[in-house]
């Protein structure tokens, strides 16, 4: 809730970028970041940076390229991302997040309850992509419309 007490805890302003980890946000993230891999040329990256960077696309939506000049390279950041999202580093760390909220709130760390409603139990049964209807799908033209005609009159 929007409070006096609680407006200076969301308050991002002192950060670069709003989607910026602050100090408290990155010392949960960084226990979780993989160290770098033993031989070979030493990281020259700064890890908090490309999360910074993953953070940034994903708050604004923004294209790679568009990432600010001031972040490491949208090469760098993307391959971090992908390497973190193969080697399960980003469900640990969404999982670890996800932990502290729940307790936070003075829930049990698991829920103990699931709901499923009654259109996503009907719609695997059916059997997924395979009982698309034929009304939704794209319509098909014949050979001879798809062709170009020229006209000089």
């Amino acid at each position: 809730m929007w409070t006096m007490k609680n407006r200076p805890r969301y308050d991002r302003d002192q950060l670069r970028y709003p989607s910026d980890l602050t100090e408290e946000e990155w010392l949960l993230v960084e226990a979780l970041i993989p160290p770098a891999k033993h031989g070979g040329r030493k990281r020259e990256v700064v890890v908090r940076e490309v999360v910074n960077g993953v953070m940034y696309v994903l708050s604004t939506g923004c294209q790679w390229r568009y990432i600010p000049k001031d972040l490491p390279p949208r090469s760098t950041v993307h391959d971090y991302l992908t390497r973190w999202n193969y080697d399960g580093t980003i469900e640990k760390i969404h999982h670890a997040l996800y932990v502290q909220c729940r307790e936070a709130l003075g829930r049990e760390a698991s829920p103990t309850a699931c709901v499923i409603d009654s259109q996503s139990v009907k719609s695997t049964e059916k059997g997924g992509a395979a009982s698309i209807r034929p009304d939704m799908m794209r319509a098909r033209r014949s050979r001879g419309r798809s062709a170009i005609s020229w006209s000089t009159r």
